[in-house]
C-alpha cells in the first residue's frame, strides 16, 4: 500500500454521477479548482443502471402501443418486439457499460478525477483508497460534497442473497428475457419493469404491499396504470407481501403472506432506496454511517459549514433532475462563498436555496400511459394547511389526444389554492403526457396566476390544450 503526499483542491466531489458531475462543472466554471472521486464508472447510476437504459427499454414498447392505436398503421405492427434488438440497443445507450465518453467530459472541464472509494478522513479531508491498494489524500480549501446516491434497498428475508435477486441495476441490465418474472412493489421502479420486460415477452406478477400502484401520486394514476398492467397480461396482486423467497434448482419460488406459492425465473425486489454513505467515513466528522444527510436549501450539511450533500444522498427528491438542479445551486453556493460573496441569495427562490425541492419537484413515469406530475397532489396540499379545489379533465375530450392515439383514455388534476389562485400541483396520466408536465413545472414553479394562464393560448389540436380545459373547469365549478 502507497500513500502520496496530500493534494490541495478548492473542492473535492465524492461521487461522479451526474450530480457530482454538474456540481465539479459549476465550480470550476467558477474558477475554483477540483477534484472528483468515483468507485465505479463515472456518469453514475442514471447513465448504466438507471435513466438511460430503463428508457432504452421502455421507449419501444410505447411506440409500438402509440403505433397499434393509429388507424392505417395497426397493421404494420402486429407481431411481438424483437427483444434482442431492443436490449441491443439499450445497451448502446449504455456505452455497453464503458465511460470513456463521461471521463472525456470530466477532463474536458478542468476537474481532476481519482478512481477508488472515497472517504471522509476528518474535516476538508478525502481518502481514496485505488483498486490496487494505494491511497491518496485530497485536503479541500473550501468545500467537500457528498454526490453519492443511493442503492437499492432490499427486504431482511431469510437467505435472500443466495436467490440472487434482480435489483433495478440487473433489471435494466439484463441481457436475456426472463419467461417469468416477478415484481416486488408498486413505485416507479417496479411499475417501469413490469411494463417494459411484460412487453418483452415476460409473464410478470406485480406483489404490492399497499392497496394500489404509485401511492405517491394521485390515486387515479396508479388505477389507470394498474388497468394498463393487467391489460397487457400482467397479474397484478396488491395487499400482497412476500414473506419467503428460495430458489429451487434454478427456479425461484416466492411465497406470500396469504400462502400462495408462486414460481419464477427471476424476482425483482423495487421496493425503495438507503443512502450510499455507509462507508465514506461519516464518523470521522460525526456523522452516522449509513444515515441521509440533512442539509439546507443551499445543500449544506447542517453543523458543517464546509460540507455538502447533493442529490438523492440529502433524500429531498431522489431523481436526477432534481439532483442537477440541486447541483446547480451548490456549485454557484460553493463559489460565492469561497469568493465571500456578500448577501448571498439564499431565501426562496434565490439563486443559492433549493426552493423547487419543497414545492415544484417533477416526475414522470414512463409506463403506458406514462404518469407525469408536479408540486403538490390534492391530499398533500391539504395536508399542508392549504385551501384548495381539485380540478379534473377526461384527456379524452380533448381534440389533440384523439389524433395522438386512437381510444386516448387519460386524465388530468389541477390543484388550485382558493387563497391567491395560484396552482400548487398538476398530474397528467396518459400516452404522451409525459411532454406535459415542463408546462405545468413553470406553472407552479413560476406561481402564475389563474388569472394569467387564460392568457397562455395552447396550439391547436395538440394535447396541451388541456390546459384551456383545466381553467374552464376551474371558472365553471
Amino acid at each position: 500500500m502507497t500513500e502520496t503526499e496530500p493534494l490541495v483542491y478548492d473542492v473535492v466531489v465524492i461521487g461522479a454521477g451526474p450530480v457530482g458531475e454538474n456540481v465539479a462543472d459549476r465550480t470550476r466554471a467558477a474558477g475554483l479548482t477540483t477534484a472528483i472521486v468515483e468507485s465505479e464508472l463515472v456518469g453514475g447510476e442514471c447513465s448504466y443502471w438507471a435513466c438511460m437504459p430503463s428508457k432504452a427499454l421502455l421507449r419501444p414498447v410505447i411506440a409500438q402501443a402509440d403505433a397499434r392505436h393509429t388507424p392505417g398503421l395497426s397493421h404494420a405492427v402486429s407481431g411481438p418486439l424483437d427483444a434482442a434488438a431492443v436490449l441491443t440497443n439499450r445497451d448502446g445507450f449504455t456505452s455497453h457499460w464503458k465511460d470513456d465518453g463521461q471521463v472525456g467530459w470530466v477532463e474536458g472541464i478542468g476537474a481532476d478525477l481519482y478512481r477508488g472509494q472515497g472517504r471522509l478522513a476528518g474535516p476538508r479531508t478525502v481518502e481514496v483508497t485505488g483498486a490496487g491498494g494505494e491511497r491518496r489524500v485530497l485536503t479541500a480549501r473550501h468545500a467537500v460534497a457528498v454526490c453519492t446516491g443511493t442503492r437499492a434497498a432490499l427486504p431482511g428475508l431469510p437467505g435472500l442473497d443466495a436467490v440472487r435477486p434482480w435489483t433495478s441495476r440487473e433489471a435494466t441490465s439484463a441481457q436475456s428475457v426472463p419467461g417469468r418474472l416477478v415484481v416486488v412493489g408498486g413505485g416507479v421502479v417496479a411499475v417501469e419493469m413490469a411494463t417494459a420486460w411484460q412487453a418483452l415477452g415476460s409473464r410478470v406478477t406485480v406483489l404490492v404491499r399497499g392497496a394500489g400502484l404509485l401511492e405517491r401520486m394521485e390515486p387515479f394514476a396508479g388505477e389507470l396504470v394498474a388497468e394498463a398492467l393487467a391489460g397487457a397480461g400482467a397479474d397484478l396482486r396488491t395487499g400482497t407481501s412476500v414473506k419467503s423467497v428460495s430458489r429451487e434448482n434454478g427456479t425461484v419460488v416466492a411465497v406470500t403472506d396469504s400462502g400462495d406459492r408462486i414460481e419464477a425465473d427471476e424476482i425483482l425486489f423495487a421496493t425503495g432506496r438507503a443512502p450510499r454513505t455507509e462507508d465514506i467515513g461519516l464518523d470521522t466528522v460525526g456523522l452516522k454511517p449509513g444515515s441521509w444527510l440533512e442539509v439546507d436549501d443551499s445543500l449544506r450539511v447542517t453543523g458543517h459549514e464546509w460540507l455538502y450533500a447533493v442529490g438523492d444522498v440529502n433524500h429531498r427528491a431522489l431523481l436526477t433532475h432534481q439532483g442537477k438542479y440541486q447541483a446547480r445551486i451548490a456549485g454557484a453556493a460553493i463559489a460565492a462563498r469561497a469568493a465571500n460573496t456578500p448577501g448571498l441569495e439564499s431565501g426562496p427562490w434565490g439563486a443559492h436555496a433549493a426552493t423547487a425541492d419543497h414545492c415544484a419537484v417533477p416526475q414522470v413515469v414512463f409506463t403506458d400511459p406514462e404518469a407525469a406530475s408536479v408540486g403538490l397532489t390534492l391530499a398533500e396540499a391539504e395536508q399542508a394547511g392549504h385551501r384548495v379545489r381539485a380540478v379534473d379533465v377526461d384527456l379524452a375530450s380533448v381534440a389533440g389526444a384523439s389524433l395522438y392515439r386512437e381510444g386516448y383514455q387519460g386524465r388530468a388534476r389541477m390543484i388550485v389554492d382558493l387563497e391567491d389562485e395560484i396552482v400548487r400541483g398538476v398530474t397528467f396520466v396518459g400516452p404522451g403526457v409525459g411532454e406535459l408536465v415542463h408546462s405545468a413545472t413553470v406553472v407552479v414553479a413560476g406561481q402564475v396566476p389563474v388569472s394569467r394562464l387564460w392568457h397562455a393560448v395552447p396550439p391547436y389540436p395538440t394535447i396541451s390544450e388541456v390546459w384551456l380545459r383545466l381553467l374552464e373547469s376551474y371558472r365553471d365549478s
